[in-house]
């Protein structure tokens, strides 16, 4: 595990009491293995904001696990999972070190980053409405989910990104991370039905004529593919706005956060290119697309 951070200064005091370097490698492990193109965009991130990328996302992902795999475990096993990790992230603001890793290393990054532990609860209990809410009546109740279970983390990102945290940069921050979950949510449709979870608001199935079954039964009917144009549509205008926020970051941070906005929002190029079914296959950007776009990118230009 320690290659992984072979060229990162491994001296830690300076980022906080708790983590050590492997529990830093543990968040970088969760990060390759199931956000790739957020993996990807890290690796051009300085040292230590690489290190607190990796601990947001570690912290992010365990219990996102929990409520997606269950492997068995009942809600209010699962319930109880989450309620353990609240306090044990509040047990480590008052100086006690977590059990878990990627709890070590996220709470050194709150105490390092100055994150408000409020956003870190957001998320959490975004993660908990899942284990209840299947459905979502309107674009503005799939919203108020959102602003905890991406939203938030934006929120936290900015923390690590951002010199100056003004109240723009933290809007175009929520922003960015709504329009990540919002291409999740139609990437993943089929994978959400099969666990019983429709993201799309009833609303819009109702204004496009598509009924839940469909969904359910992985459907791709006509009146399905056009309400996923105007979805998509819908994940644009939130990246489009969210860009001014990147436009205030320090050079150092621009380049990786836009890397993974022009990543991300391709997802929604991958959907258009198997003409807006999401359940023939899991729309991906591939390695080698990655690679280009890292190469050829320039700020302000897709």
């Amino acid at each position: 595990m320690r290659t992984v951070y072979r060229d990162f200064d491994t001296s830690l005091e300076s980022i906080g009491p708790f983590a050590s370097p492997s529990d830093y490698a543990a968040c970088r492990k969760l990060h390759r293995r199931f956000g790739s193109s957020y993996y990807f965009a890290s690796l051009f991130m300085p040292k230590k904001e690489r290190l607190a990328t990796d601990a947001i996302y570690g912290f992010v992902r365990v219990p996102d696990e929990w409520v997606d795999n269950p492997r068995g475990s009942s809600i209010d096993e699962r319930q109880a999972a989450i309620n353990h990790w609240r306090r044990e992230l509040r047990n480590a603001m008052e100086g006690l070190a977590p059990d878990h890793p990627a709890l070590r290393a996220f709470a050194d990054t709150v105490l390092a980053r100055q994150i408000p532990l409020a956003e870190a609860m957001a998320f959490l209990d975004a993660m908990e409405q899942d284990l209840f809410v299947d459905r979502y009546e309107t674009y503005d109740d799939l919203r108020k989910y959102m602003r905890g279970s991406a939203g938030a983390v934006g929120m936290m990102m900015c923390h690590v990104v951002a010199e100056y945290r003004t109240d723009l940069c933290q809007t175009c921050a929520r922003l960015l991370g709504e329009a990540m979950q919002l291409t999740n949510f139609l990437r993943d449709v089929g994978e959400d039905a099969d666990r019983g979870r429709i993201y799309l608001p009833r609303e819009d199935l109702e204004s496009f004529g598509v009924g839940e079954e469909d969904i359910l039964a992985h459907r791709a009917t006509p009146e399905f593919k056009q309400l996923m144009r105007f979805q998509i549509a819908r994940a644009r205008a939130l990246y489009f706005e969210s860009d001014l926020g990147i436009a205030l970051l320090p050079k150092k941070s621009r380049r990786p956060v836009e890397l993974a906005r022009s990543l991300y929002s391709r997802i929604l190029n991958c959907l258009e290119a198997q003409d807006c079914d999401p359940f023939i296959r899991r729309a991906r950007t591939s390695k080698m697309e990655k690679v280009l776009v890292a190469l050829n990118l320039n700020f302000g230009r897709r």
